[in-house]
């Protein structure tokens, strides 16, 4: 059996046994690591192993570290919600909307109210509409059991959030000036 070596700065070194390379790698003190095991002949790299698996470990945190984890944030109304807290509850949609995560609204009909479903479809488009320039219909409304569901996705433009300059801007300005 033959394998493809190839030193740490990427340059090859050639077909050979593996005995001859493990040979050649503790001459540089550094250890012989199968790179791509399904290749012919399988390559394997001189490195130091554990620099080696810190690289990986390091790569993989930047990975997840650039990834964007959706959560899907729930509000629940019912038929007769009055107004402060469906705008209430529409500015915590807004927020959540910003910050790239996804809103159901669910409408939860108890008892008899189950009756006045058209309640719970205008509350939703009510809702719809003050939320619809930040935010899609990802799922129109739809019942399941006693709830009536929608799902709404963020817009995909990020809305601009001020600049820590305009923000102290606006303070000094409304701030009023002390008469001594």
């Amino acid at each position: 059996m033959q394998i493809r070596v190839i030193d740490d700065r990427g340059g090859q070194l050639g077909v050979m046994s593996p005995r001859d390379a493990i040979q050649l790698a503790r001459q540089r003190d550094a250890d012989l690591v199968e790179i791509v095991p399904n290749a012919n002949p399988p390559v394997c790299k001189i490195i130091n192993f554990g620099k080696f698996k810190y690289e990986l470990a390091k790569k993989d945190k930047i990975q997840k570290k650039h990834q964007h984890v959706s959560l899907l944030k729930e509000l629940r109304f019912h038929p007769n919600t009055d107004t402060h807290d469906f705008d209430f509850k529409a500015r915590h949609a807004r927020n959540f909307l910003a910050e790239g995560h996804k809103v159901k609204a669910t409408v939860v009909f108890k008892g008899r109210e189950i009756t006045y479903k058209e309640k719970g479809e205008e509350l939703l488009g009510r809702f719809t509409e003050r939320i619809s320039d930040v935010s899609k219909v990802d799922q129109a409304p739809h019942m399941e059991g006693r709830s009536m569901i929608a799902i709404y996705a963020p817009e995909r433009k990020k809305v601009p959030k001020p600049a820590p300059d305009e923000k102290k801007s606006e303070e000094k300005t409304e701030q009023p000036s002390q008469a001594r």
